[in-house]
């Protein structure tokens, strides 16, 4: 065999070993079940955020460097659903306005969120959001905060597999 077809057999053999190892990148995502979401506001382009506040017994900060994109969403979860492994590369505030979330994160642990509470992800922490009802559907709003030209969502793999 001549060194030419030589290289290009390897060549070749890099090329679909590229595409293969992509197309199990996406064969081991999770997709969502019954999850979808309605844009409320955004996106809205930010600038840098310095924000400080505190009360008697309460303190806040917050603090951005470089420009982030914010959008509002709404979210709903059929009994039974889930929004699939994913992550996000900025902070979301998430409030339960119906029904209970059940937030459960890679490293094995979880919390449940009834209706009126709420929590912040943290970025790039991977997680998966379920609605464990039998009957009652779930509602959520969502104040998503990344930083320009970002995905809003990364799916993840299982990792449970």
């Amino acid at each position: 065999m001549s060194k030419m077809k030589l290289k290009l057999m390897l060549a070749g053999v890099v090329v679909a070993c590229a595409f293969g190892g992509n197309a199990m990148k996406f064969a081991w995502a999770t997709p969502s079940l019954d999850f979808t979401g309605i844009l409320v506001a955004g996106p809205v382009l930010l600038d840098e955020v310095d924000i400080k506040g505190k009360s008697d017994t309460e303190e806040v900060k917050i603090k951005t460097k470089g420009l982030w994109t914010s959008r509002v969403m709404h979210f709903t979860i059929a009994p039974g659903g889930h929004t699939g492994w994913h992550s996000h590369p900025g902070p979301v505030f998430v409030m339960i306005t119906a029904g209970t979330l059940t937030l459960e994160h890679s490293d094995g642990t979880s919390a449940v969120y009834p209706a009126g509470t709420g929590f912040v992800e943290d970025p790039y922490r991977v997680h998966i959001a379920r609605n464990q009802s039998a009957t009652e559907g779930l509602e959520l709003d969502a104040f998503i905060l990344i930083p320009i030209d970002a995905p809003v969502r990364i799916d993840e793999d299982d990792p449970t597999l």
